[in-house]
Order: C-alpha cells, then structure tokens, then sequence
C-alpha cells in the first residue's frame, strides 16, 4: 500500500475540490485515517483506505526534557527506527527532523554516526515526522514554523527525497512553510550545495558543520571528510551564495584540545574571508562512549573573541534536550523514561 505523503499534492488521487478538502485534512486538520475526513463521501474515504496509507509509523514513543523539548523516536514500518526533536520557543515552534535511518557521515563526536547507517527515508517518512509531532504536540501541523534537516542523515546524501520533502514544507496547500524558516544541514557534500543552489523553486536556508578548519583535524573527527576537501567546501559555499545572494550558516562543535585552538579559530576566519556568513559554536553535547568532552567555558570564550575580532559574524548555540539524549549529536534512539505509542 502506497504511502499518500510521498506524493506531491499535485499528484493526489483526488481533483478539485475534494483535493483541496483532502489536502486540508492531512495538513491542516493533521488526521491521520481516512475514516475522520468526514466531508469526503463515504465511497471516497473507502477507496482511499483501500490504496493508501497515512500513517509512516508502526509506534511512536516520546521522551520529555525539563526545558519543554521532546524527542520522538520513531520505529518506521519495516521496523527500523530513527528520530525527531520538537523544540517550542515563546515565539516559535520548531522541529528537528531526521532524513535517514542513522547516518553514514560518522562524525566522530556524533552519537548518530555511532550507529552507522540503515537506510535513506522516503519523501513521506520526512514529513510524516511535523504531522505526527504535531499529533503528540496537540497542534496543528501548520502551527510548527521552523524547520531544520538536522536530526539523523546527511541530507545530501538522500537529496531527492529530502527535496520533495521540502517541497511538501513549502507546498501552499500542505504545510506552507516559509522558505526564509526551512534549513538544511550537510557535512560537506559540495555537489550536493551547488545542487541545492540550482533549486530555483526552494530558497531554503544552508548550514555546513564544518567542524574544522584544518584538513588534519576534519579528517580526524570527520573520517568521510576525505571526500570533499575544505577547500571544495568553501569553493562550494562562494558558488552557493554567487548563485543565491544568501548567507551560508557555519557549524562548529567544540571539542576539548582538538578543534579549540585559537589558531584554529584564526584560519576559520581567514576560510571565511569574503563569504556571508555566520558561525554557529556548538558546545559538545555529551554521551557514552564519546571518547570527547565540550570546550571550557574559557575557552569557548576566547575562540569566539578571536573569530568577532576577526570580523566573523559568530554566536554560541546552546542546545535544548541534554537531559533527554534529544541535543544536537546526541540522538542514538536512547529511551530514557520514555513513553510509548501507538499513532492514530
């Protein structure tokens, strides 16, 4: 039976009206059987069961961090199981989601990369993830504005189910998200970042984890990191934003005496030279096994004084979830306290 969320609204089984009365009840109203669309004739909600279904998820369980984040994990219908993160802010709501079942990038302070890698996610399994948080959230879908392509997977790598999810995001009659609130994160994938460039329709947001501006230590703690070298990265990026005339977001987690260096921080300054952008420092958030621990204070300090002296355009991200395995690098299908279910 064929997954309805993996098809573009162009593409539903429906015309006209009833299309739009279908598209509404998915991802406006965030139904989740055909059976409670009740302004479609009863013929038509049967025939719609029959050959499709709605929901990606076989069980969904929820773990709850005391700063108001959750993580859901996810165990899809084939029984593998990958995550999303819900965070909600006074004045926005974001999700977090996951575009691969763990991830073949593996970082090496990234609890995901641990795992390895399972398989890519369909267009509908992405998505699948803002309905059915919304769901456990008691919201509709459309009340989530942020989104991120930051959870488990390297985007690019799964690139055309992860543009058709974001053409469902931005879709006027699915989610219609704005394309200013979409952001995608790769680790570096520079045909992938000249792809995203070409895509006149999307406009979404980049951001590159970076993590190192020296070939050495990228290599190190990024053993994929091989394949696209900085420079090609960077290469990459300048075409991005020659092509785009958007600001390309920087990500670097902090680790203790490996990427901490103030001369570290200098040549990412010096990388950043004449590129639009903004580093995004990423305290290492911890877990078993790691083998690393997150920068000092001090020094998260002096690395961020010497990028603002040089010019660079640098903030600290503090992330949401710790206490709920739900932080950035530290999803890895954890289950602290969590509590299961059944979608609807």
């Amino acid at each position: 039976m064929q997954l309805l969320l993996d098809l573009h609204p162009d593409e539903y089984p429906l015309e006209g009206f009833r299309r739009r009365q279908l598209l509404e009840w998915v991802f406006v109203q965030g139904v989740g059987t055909f059976g409670a669309m009740t302004t479609l004739p009863a013929e038509v909600r049967a025939d719609l069961a029959a050959r499709y279904t709605l929901n990606p998820f076989r069980e969904i369980e929820t773990v709850r961090s005391a700063d108001g984040s959750v993580k859901y994990l996810f165990t899809l219908q084939d029984g593998r199981q990958m995550e999303a993160v819900y965070m909600p802010y006074l004045d926005r709501k974001t999700i977090c989601v996951s575009t691969m079942v763990g991830c073949p990038a593996r970082c090496a302070f990234c609890a995901t990369g641990a795992m390895g890698f399972g398989r890519n996610l369909t267009p509908g399994e992405i998505v699948g993830q803002v309905l059915a948080v919304a769901g456990g959230e008691g919201i509709s879908p459309r009340e989530i504005r942020n989104l991120v392509f930051m959870g488990m997977g390297e985007a690019m790598l799964n690139y055309a189910p992860t543009m058709a999810a974001a053409r469902l995001l931005l879709h006027p009659q699915a989610l219609g998200m704005s394309k200013r609130r979409v952001t995608l994160s790769t680790v570096g994938i520079a045909k992938g970042i000249r792809q995203l460039a070409a895509e006149d329709d999307l406009g979404i947001k980049l951001a590159i984890s970076l993590h190192a501006p020296d070939e050495e230590t990228r290599q190190r703690i990024i053993p994929t990191g091989a394949a696209n070298s900085i420079e090609e990265i960077m290469a990459a990026a300048r075409d991005y934003q020659a092509v785009t005339g958007r600001r390309v977001t920087l990500e670097y987690t902090l680790l203790r005496g490996v990427n901490d260096h103030l001369w570290q921080a200098e040549l990412l300054a010096e990388r950043l030279r004449g590129l639009v952008s903004h580093v995004n420092l990423i305290p290492m958030n911890p877990w078993d096994g790691s083998g690393f621990e997150s920068s000092t204070e001090e020094q998260i300090q002096a690395f961020y004084d010497t990028l603002e002296a040089r010019g660079v355009d640098v903030s600290v991200r503090r992330s949401r979830g710790k206490d709920a395995g739900a932080a950035c690098g530290q999803l890895a299908l954890k289950r602290p306290g969590a509590v299961s279910g059944v979608p609807a």
